[in-house]
This record gives C-alpha cells, sequence and structure tokens, in this order.
C-alpha cells in the first residue's frame, strides 16, 4: 500500500517552483510580444514612418481593460502590450508566491518583508496608470 505524503516546502523546493514560475513567465511574455509583433510587422510593415514624432500607446492600451478588450479583437497593438504587462507582472507574481512559501514555512520575518515588498510593488503600478 502506497502512502501518498504531502511535499515539504523547503528553500530547495521554493527555489524550483520560483525559478519555474519566472521561466515560464518571462518565455509567455517574450513569446506573445513576438508574436504580435512580428504579425503588426507582416501587415504594417511597409508602412511609411516619421521617426521626428515619437507617439506612446494609444490611450485604450493604457489600462488592461482595454488591452484585453483589444486583444479580444485581435488587435495586434493590444497583443503586443499584453505580453509586457504579462512581463511586468511575472516579478509581482514571484513576490506573492514568495509570501506563499514563506507563510507555509512559517517565517513570519520572511512574510512581512515580502510582504511590504508587494505593497511598495503595486503602490508603484498602480501610479504609474493613467
Amino acid at each position: 500500500m502506497s502512502h501518498h505524503t504531502k511535499p515539504e516546502w523547503n528553500d530547495q523546493r521554493i527555489e524550483i517552483i520560483i525559478g519555474t514560475l519566472l521561466k515560464w513567465g518571462v518565455m509567455l511574455a517574450a513569446a506573445t510580444v513576438f508574436t504580435g509583433g512580428m504579425l503588426f510587422l507582416l501587415t504594417h510593415g511597409g508602412e511609411h514612418l516619421n521617426y521626428h514624432i515619437f507617439h506612446g500607446a494609444q490611450s485604450p492600451l493604457r489600462s488592461f481593460k482595454g488591452i484585453v478588450s483589444g486583444v479580444m479583437r485581435f488587435e495586434l497593438k493590444a497583443i503586443i502590450q499584453l505580453g509586457l504587462v504579462m512581463l511586468i507582472l511575472t516579478p509581482i507574481a514571484r513576490v506573492v508566491l514568495s509570501i506563499f512559501a514563506f507563510y507555509k514555512e512559517r517565517d513570519q520575518l520572511y512574510v512581512a518583508i515580502s510582504s511590504i515588498v508587494l505593497i511598495f510593488l503595486l503602490i508603484s503600478l498602480a501610479s504609474g496608470v493613467v
């Protein structure tokens, strides 16, 4: 009879999980940006550009709701923007996962420190949103 036990939360397991999260988050974000960028170049690559004037992202692409809405309509700039948001969210997900892991290890000091880091990250992210 096999006895199923839950894997222990230890430093090595946490490092593996966080490393996997970061690797896949960055790869998925890069693949999204690359796919959107290549499709954009295929459809708009021959257009004449004025390099003397820089225009930032259109205002609908400055909110998560606008990005998701654009992706649902298969707007290529929205797909590129989604990949960039995924890239930004990857280290935030790492901090959230770290808080959970430290909680499971009963390491209250690092739960507190990681929570403060998360708060600063979220404040910083929210203050840059238009």
